[in-house]
């Protein structure tokens, strides 16, 4: 179950592209492929291409000497079976992304050159905590660990110098939004932070020894579709002097509400990308809350909320549709019914659902689960077995659910499960079959007799003749 959860929670992520300086930045979810384009279209006969981390090769092409490799054994083999180069573009690949992976690459080439840097973007359940993994499995005597938050102003919230056999957490920054929320690891130097809430999304960056890898968070917000859901803006009352702007990640960031009390303005824009939103926004005007009514699957994605109380903040939220469950549907695979002397004692069953994703489908015996088969992002029909015996007295359920919601069908062996029985007429044949069974009796009596007195006869008649001679 939460290994479902965590894939679809993966596919609220969406890739991020921008340009900061001269560095390209693609933010990406982990567990996905990022590709990072070369912008060739076909390289030609003496074109070189180059894809390094820092100073470290880990992918190349040379047309004038037809060669293409790719180095995944390099840094520790974190890229081992990671890296796909396109012989054609030169773009390079990097499947089953994770925050190692987190780096500047540079691209070279006889043409141009470019640097991209790559930021993985995670999405956390409210109220679960969740580790930013450093990437060590020990820290060494002269490494600096230095945890900061936020989009602009990089805050420092955690540090260990073992330089100095220091170990800081700074859980009071920011208005104490992060109090007694912080572990940090003193080995590892992972953070995590407990009792994850929308006041801790945002961007993350890890500086060790100077080199920097970011991680973007966003609380995850459930709905079910066509139930209404109210994504909160945290705040209790909006100010004389306070603005706030939610926005959509489409392909790019579209803002769908806004209340600036500087200038007395209150905007719901329910008609713009297509109309998806046309009537179902609902904006409040003292908290800034954005309320979504009659959600669809294309109301999901990610929300960007934007607002300048307590300094500027950006917020990151996550929201995820599920399709409304179908009920499970029982059935006997048994081709025929069991009879009393039949050797076989066990019913054969199967549980079926039709068109559904991100679900687990589960037998149980009470509640206990007996076995369970999932579904991921496709849309897809399940199936999962069942054998019991007839005459089971335990009570069997077939559950389908979701992170939010579940239908349960319960078993009754009695209707799909049943021993064989002789054929019981109706009370007129049971009438007839009486009246014949009891004339065969009275025709069987009148033979009886008649044998009977016809051997006397015959008896009598040898007597007379024996005693006349």
């Amino acid at each position: 179950m939460k290994k479902m959860f965590l894939k679809l929670v993966l596919l609220c992520l969406w890739r991020l592209d921008g340009v900061f300086g001269k560095v390209k930045t693609v933010f990406v979810k982990e567990g996905d492929s990022v590709t990072l384009n070369s912008d060739l279209t076909e390289m030609k006969d003496g074109d070189e291409i180059q894809w390094r981390i820092e100073n470290t090769l880990i992918a190349e092409i040379n047309k004038r000497v037809d060669r293409i490799t790719v180095y995944d054994d390099v840094l520790d083999g974190k890229f081992r079976d990671r890296l796909k180069l396109d012989n054609q573009t030169g773009s390079l690949t990097i499947t089953n992304f994770t925050m190692k992976h987190a780096r500047e690459y540079k691209l070279r080439t006889n043409h141009k050159s470019a640097d991209f840097y790559i930021a993985v973007y995670l999405s956390v359940k409210e109220g679960d905590s969740f580790t930013l993994d450093s990437g060590l499995t020990e820290m060494k005597n002269d490494d600096v660990i230095r945890w900061m938050f936020g989009l602009f102003e990089n805050t420092l919230i955690a540090e260990i110098n073992k330089r100095v056999d220091s170990f800081t957490v700074d859980d009071d920054v920011l208005y104490w939004r992060f109090r007694d929320r912080l572990k940090l690891d003193n080995q590892t130097g992972s953070l995590t932070i407990t009792n994850f809430t929308m006041k801790h999304t945002g961007r993350y960056k890890l500086e060790i020894n100077n080199k920097g890898v970011e991680f973007f968070l966003a609380v995850i917000v459930s709905v079910m579709e066509g139930d209404s859901v109210t994504l909160n803006s945290d705040l209790t009352e909006i100010k004389n002097y306070d603005w706030i702007w939610w926005s959509f990640r489409d392909f790019e960031h579209t803002l769908i509400a806004k209340i600036d009390k500087r200038d007395d303005i209150f905007t719901v824009r329910d008609d713009v990308l297509d109309g998806r939103f046309r009537d179902r926004l609902k904006l409040d005007n003292q908290t800034g809350s954005l309320t979504i009514t009659n959600t669809t699957m294309k109301h999901a994605g990610h929300y960007n909320l934007q607002t300048n109380t307590f300094g500027r903040r950006f917020y990151f939220i996550c929201l995820v549709v599920y399709a409304r469950l179908p009920v499970p549907v029982i059935s006997s695979n048994s081709s025929q019914c069991s009879s009393s002397s039949s050797s076989s004692s066990s019913c054969s069953l199967v549980c079926s659902v039709v068109n559904v994703s991100h679900v687990t489908l589960s037998w149980y015996k009470g509640n206990s689960s007996l076995s369970s088969i999932s579904a991921s992002d496709l849309s897809i029909s399940l199936s999962l077995p069942l054998e019991v015996e007839y005459q089971d007295k335990n009570t069997y359920s077939c559950v389908l659910n979701n992170p939010i919601s579940h239908q349960t069908q319960h078993l009754d062996i009695t209707q799909l499960c049943h021993t064989c029985s002789v054929h019981c007429c109706g009370p007129t044949e049971a009438v007839i079959r009486l009246v014949l069974s009891a004339l065969v009796g009275v025709a069987t009596v009148i033979l009886v007799v008649y044998h009977i007195r016809s051997r006397r006869a015959e008896r009598d008649q040898a007597h007379i003749h024996t005693s006349g001679t």
